[in-house]
């Protein structure tokens, strides 16, 4: 299924967008529209737990890499940031820093992008006063939007990249908060093209292997595209390329990529001088433990 006969189903039968994809989903694997919908909405109330006891704390990573960064942002006042970047910002980081430390997170749609989407979802709740139901129908979409990137090219950034991981979640969350504003299924395909588009070729490089750096920090950087991109789209800016077109452009870029930057600890920055001294400093502090 393409995001375009997505559309197509919602235009032809006027039914309300996260229906259509339920409906589809249960086309496609004969689920209950209503269970997947009970799934979707614990997976959601997960994830808002874990955004409010999670924010701006400090924790105790693998690394000791990260850990403080969300806690820094969240003791500092912004200069530039509205309060709602400011809080999806903060989420985003502190989510990242929990995975990093084996906390609980929803990986949406990996471990190493699990910020972007509780970033985003929290902001509209606490921020923007969201009902449940409302933003609930929201998630729907931005599942949506991820099962056509997860069926029509990869989630993998072993297999294509960080793009595929941290892309796709920016162009869920921006999906999502389009939706919530606009109810709009036209405006969610140009937030979710012009997402993935804007993260295109971006390489998955952690150092050490460690889903740290610059891992946490990219969600961080991440939610505020899906921002931005949003805010493009509810104000009626179009992608020229349609989101199905973009999804198989980010596939073709992900088998393009050397393997040095898919995932490997190999290129990028984690093929630098600075992080090999740091990786070594690992290495050794753990030896001395042994």
């Amino acid at each position: 299924m393409t995001f375009s006969e997505l559309l197509e189903i919602s235009i032809s039968t006027n039914l309300e967008f996260s229906e259509v994809i339920l409906a589809q989903e249960m086309m496609e694997t004969g689920r209950d529209p209503q269970k997947v919908k009970k799934a979707l909405r614990k997976i959601m109330h997960v994830m808002l737990e874990e955004a409010e006891k999670n924010y701006g704390k400090e924790f105790n990573t693998l690394t000791n890499l990260t850990g403080n960064n969300g806690a820094k942002l969240s003791n500092a006042v912004p200069y530039m940031m509205s309060e709602f970047n400011h809080v999806a910002t903060v989420v985003a980081i502190s989510m990242g820093e929990s995975n990093a430390s084996m906390g609980r997170i929803v990986a949406c749609p990996t471990a190493g992008s699990c910020g972007v989407m509780p970033g985003a979802l929290y902001a509209l709740k606490y921020i923007k006063k969201a009902s449940d139901d409302e933003l609930l129908k929201s998630f729907i979409v931005a599942s949506g939007i991820g099962n056509v990137v997860a069926k029509r090219a990869t989630l993998s950034g072993a297999a294509g990249g960080c793009q595929a991981e941290i892309g796709t979640a920016t162009a869920m969350a921006s999906s999502m908060i389009t939706y919530y504003f606009s109810r709009d299924p036209v405006k969610v395909g140009n937030a979710a093209a012009i997402s993935l588009k804007s993260l295109m070729g971006l390489v998955c490089d952690p150092v050490g292997g460690f889903v740290e750096v610059p891992c946490v920090k990219r969600n961080g950087s991440a939610v505020n595209v899906a921002i931005a991109c949003a805010e493009m789209a509810l104000a009626g800016i179009e992608s020229v390329i349609p989101f199905d077109d973009v999804v198989n452009a980010m596939y073709n870029v992900g088998k393009s990529l050397p393997e040095s930057l898919r995932e490997t600890a190999i290129g990028g920055i984690a093929g630098t001088k600075s992080a090999q001294e740091i990786v070594e400093k690992i290495r050794e502090k753990w030896d001395s433990k042994n």
